[in-house]
């Protein structure tokens, strides 16, 4: 993953532009709390948490996560033959205000889940211009109308303007106004959108949701606006305000087998110091997904390993798989697709027939996350053939490319459905109009669109970009950038296209013409000097993997230049290791996790295995 929620490869975590519509929020608030740990190796461990409520500030979920586990318990009580939640109107309308103001912001494109929610309401809408339940009391009309015409001004588009303009007409010179759906006044200061969240969340039932006279569905909706507007209060105060000072990349020299070698067992050495056990994470709370990660990253260690490396493995792996659920997920509770995928790809590597069983029922259930027509999604739906976080999240390339990596380690056969379903998704990440039919529409008008690009590379997801956008006119491009070119390559090899295909060949292009181990390649230059500095160690690991995957030894770059790249890109590598402990961080940019040792130094480990000098 690009930097998510508790790991993350492709950066799940987006900063939200100063003149965002507060309707529209984008994700949630992250903040990094530095713990000292007392470590063999006298390492400084960051552990990453989100401040909201109390329970934040002990390691617990951040408000983000709260508002992404109720959306969750919205999606799953879709009807699925007519699209409503909740029965009615009411809960429908109510449902669809959630899913615009959470963090994820979601929109008509982004599923049936939302689309058919939609429809549901224009298809309750009278001849009259009213939208209400069949045998609805007049008052009760007005009501279910007024409700109705908010939520589709929040999916305002072509498709429903005839809709909205007529329940506005129905509703009168008052329009929206009226009580239940109001626009609350801004918080004073962060401390009391803290304390309104905690009061919200401490309404909820022993199931999690919120109860109350209008039924669930709509009492948790109306939950989850309330703790969506917290949210955005606290990401607001906590933005960033000046740029951050970067410090130039040591220089660097190819190194061969040998010196990859030592650094290997140097940084293996540093992983099994902070966790002799083999759980990685904050203090008595290990997390799943980073142990994963970084139990793969001590398996690259050549034997024999050095005792302490050896015995965090055969105490890790048997702990990872004792966290294997019924349905074959494995995790702690969060990231089920992350926590998962990254335990089949260290329980292959450590390749012991009594995983076998372990790994073909994780590799069941990741099948079964794949957004496709047992979600009500079709192939032309935006993103059919995805896979995200494993639980309602908008799936996107880091995952997929992850997922699609764990599949093909489990030993699943080219040629698998869940490989040509994922083709669809990966063609909408690629900027390659000949091959990716995104258009979405923005703006009440449609008339902004944003459409794919032409330069061969890849953003983090269809019509999305952690890069930004490239704007010309009312048209939008997502800019294509390194980590997620790399990760799209290597996919579309997983997917079982060879070097010859368009789609390969473009990307590889991209690829070669942008070439660096300097930065993260793509990200523009902006008022923030570190942002190209975001995900570099996932962008050498997905580099790494990826032309190892596609088996080229040389890369020549845009300038005509040959490259080594297995020598220059381990010697990079080495030039970033601390040599007092053997670990990794990235210094100048900390986002996605990289400000943590444990997970760079994973990264790096996992980089120098793929790119190992031959």
């Amino acid at each position: 993953m690009e930097p998510g929620s508790t790991l993350a490869y492709d950066p799940p975590l987006r900063l939200t532009p100063a003149d965002a519509p507060t309707i529209r929020p984008t994700t949630m608030l992250r903040t990094t709390l530095l713990r000292w740990l007392a470590l063999p190796l006298a390492a400084a461990l960051f552990v990453l948490l989100s401040p909201t409520a109390a329970t934040a500030a002990q390691g617990g979920p951040s408000l983000g996560d709260e508002i992404r586990a109720g959306v969750r318990w919205l999606r799953s009580g879709q009807n699925a033959t007519d699209g409503s939640y909740g029965g009615g109107v009411a809960g429908t309308a109510w449902a669809l205000r959630a899913f615009a103001e959470c963090p994820d912001q979601y929109r008509v494109v982004d599923g049936p889940f939302v689309r058919k929610a939609v429809e549901y309401l224009r298809a309750r809408q009278s001849a009259d211009g009213s939208v209400a339940d069949s045998g609805a009391k007049p008052e009760a009309v007005l009501q279910q109308t007024r409700l109705a015409a908010a939520a589709l001004t929040l999916y305002a588009g072509p498709e429903s303007a005839a809709a909205l303009k007529a329940a506005l007409q129905k509703l009168g010179p008052k329009g929206l106004e009226g009580p239940g759906w109001d626009t609350p006044t801004p918080f004073e200061g962060p401390e009391a959108a803290r304390k309104r969240a905690d009061e919200v969340l401490r309404l909820r039932d022993k199931d999690g949701m919120w109860v109350g006279a209008e039924g669930t569905v709509v009492e948790t909706a109306r939950a989850l606006v309330e703790l969506s507007r917290c949210e955005r209060a606290l990401r607001k105060a906590a933005r960033p305000g000046a740029a951050s000072p970067v410090e130039p990349l040591p220089a660097s020299e190819a190194a061969d087998a040998a010196r990859a070698r030592k650094a290997l067992i140097d940084g293996g050495r540093f992983l099994a110091g902070v966790a002799p056990d083999g759980r990685f994470g904050a203090p008595g709370k290990p997390d799943a997904g980073i142990s994963a990660v970084a139990l793969g990253a001590l398996l690259c260690v050549p034997a024999p390993r050095p005792p302490e490396v050896q015995k965090a493995i055969d105490q890790g792996l048997p702990w990872l798989i004792s966290l294997q659920k019924p349905d074959g997920s494995i995790h702690d509770g969060k990231l089920a697709n992350y926590g998962t995928s990254a335990a089949i790809m260290a329980l292959a590597r450590a390749n012991r027939p009594e995983y076998a069983p372990v790994i073909a029922r994780a590799r069941a259930y990741l099948q079964g996350l794949q957004a496709d027509e047992g979600e009500g999604y079709s192939e032309g739906d935006l993103y059919y053939g995805g896979i995200g976080y494993g639980g309602a999240e908008r799936p996107d390339l880091s995952n997929l490319q992850m997922a699609l990596e764990a599949l093909s380690a489990s030993g699943l056969k080219s040629g698998d459905p869940s490989y040509s379903k994922a083709l669809s998704f990966l063609n909408r990440c690629q900027n390659r109009s000949e091959s990716n039919d995104v258009r979405i529409a923005e703006g009440k008008d449609g008339q902004a669109v944003i459409v794919s690009g032409n330069d061969g590379g890849a953003g983090y997801a269809p019509g999305d970009s952690k890069a930004g956008f490239e704007t010309v006119g009312d048209t939008r491009v997502p800019r294509s950038y390194g980590s997620m070119t790399y990760a799209l390559l290597k996919s579309l090899v997983f997917a079982g296209l060879d070097k010859q295909d368009p789609r390969v060949q473009a990307a590889w292009k991209w690829c070669r013409e942008h070439y660096t181990l300097d930065v993260n390649p793509g990200f523009p230059a902006s008022e923030d000097p570190a942002a190209a500095y975001q995900g570099l160690f996932y962008y050498y690991h997905t580099m790494g993997r990826a032309l190892d995957v596609l088996g080229e030894d040389t890369l020549v770059d845009g300038a005509g230049v040959a490259h080594d790249w297995r020598r220059e890109l381990a010697g990079r590598v080495i030039s970033l290791q601390d040599r007092t402990n053997g670990s990794w961080t990235n210094r100048n940019s900390p986002r996605w996790y990289e400000g943590n040792p444990v997970v760079a130094t994973a990264y790096a480990l996992l980089t120098l295995d793929a790119a190992r000098p031959r």
